[in-house]
């Protein structure tokens, strides 16, 4: 067996290198890393990061509506990314990305008004190269065709909660056609908490979200539509919120950027704690914008250091031009220090 070796089969990717490792399993999702031994956790990927978030789309509806607490301020303006674009992404890209999750605003219609036309070129260029696309989609649009092709290209597809009746037909749609990995994201603020427990409520009491996986919660970010008009939730409402959810076997899961409060409201308990994730930005992930530039991940774009990002055209080796990058070294590593005393997104109050 060679030192390093990355292998890709028609279900599994497979790293195998004397300190970092991984198996992906892309039919079920499965995902496990780990470092010289099986209890060792790296503390990020020499090779580059294993998750890409790509931004394809910056026009939206919102299901109908301008949704005020949006981070990135989308409307019904803005621009797409070609496959062409996306194409010229993907040639940087390391061999060790498993899955990419798409961000986008509405999902394709048959008169092109809305969406990205070439979403499902970019999806199928993804699995063409054994890359697995998931997406989160608004629940308006889901029509039984555009059902069919979430189905067939998506690993994971998330809806999020914006309106009920929209969001659990489309996630029923999709379980219908034996997706497993469907979620509902729900944006939780002070403000939200009371409709969250709702959500939670009704998870098994509609026959639509019969099949779905769990419901993850969003925390607030500070940036964007949502500046002035929510404030985060405190520890002692989450820890309410995560007892109410476990209390009635309701699956449920967190961004990576509440990592910290949850391990606080199970309080390290060995039965979470393998499964919980902290912020991975510039340790196992990358988020490239529309126009395809990289910064660390989304909630960094236009900020602080990162004003501008590092633009797709100055990317000619992914290692050297970007992973190994000055400034994203110096962000790796206020990231590992933010793991290390887990405490929660130095980047933002949340």
């Amino acid at each position: 067996m060679k030192k390093n070796m990355l292998i890709k089969t028609n279900n599994m990717v497979i790293m195998r290198s004397p300190n970092y490792n991984f198996d992906f399993n892309m039919h079920t999702g499965f995902f496990a890393r780990w470092g010289k031994t099986k209890d060792d956790d790296p503390d990020y990927s020499p090779y580059g990061c294993e998750i890409v978030d790509c931004e394809i789309d910056t026009r939206c509806h919102g299901a109908g509506k301008v949704c005020d607490f949006c981070y990135k301020k989308n409307n019904s303006t803005g621009e797409y990314m070609s496959l062409e674009t996306f194409k010229k992404l993907h040639s940087i890209l390391p061999p060790t990305v498993t899955q990419i999750a798409f961000g986008i605003g509405d999902l394709p219609n048959e008169d092109g008004s809305r969406g990205n036309p070439d979403m499902w070129d970019i999806f199928q260029y993804c699995r063409d190269n054994k890359i697995v696309p998931n997406v989160t989609i608004n629940g308006e649009g889901t029509t039984d065709d555009v059902a069919d092709k979430l189905a067939y290209y998506c690993g994971a597809v998330a809806v999020s909660a914006y309106d009920n009746d929209k969001t659990f037909n489309s996630i029923k749609k999709l379980t219908d056609r034996g997706m497993d990995q469907i979620n509902i994201h729900f944006f939780l603020a002070n403000e939200t908490f009371e409709k969250a427990k709702r959500l939670i409520d009704v998870r098994f009491n509609d026959d639509r979200l019969a099949k779905m996986n769990a419901i993850v919660f969003l925390s607030l970010k500070q940036k964007g539509r949502a500046v002035g008009r929510y404030t985060r939730l405190p520890q002692d409402k989450f820890d309410e919120l995560v007892k109410y959810a476990l209390d009635r076997d309701v699956p449920l899961g967190f961004d990576s950027c509440s990592a910290a409060k949850f391990m606080k409201a199970v309080n390290d308990d060995p039965k979470y704690a393998p499964y919980i994730e902290p912020c991975e930005s510039s340790l196992f992930s990358s988020y490239f914008s529309v126009k395809g530039d990289f910064f660390p991940c989304s909630f960094m774009e236009g900020e602080d250091d990162w004003v501008d990002g590092i633009k797709l055209d100055d990317i000619q080796n992914f290692h050297k031009d970007l992973w190994f990058n000055e400034k994203v070294v110096k962000f790796r590593n206020s990231v590992i220090n933010c793991r290390t005393c887990k405490q929660s997104c130095v980047h933002y109050d949340i």
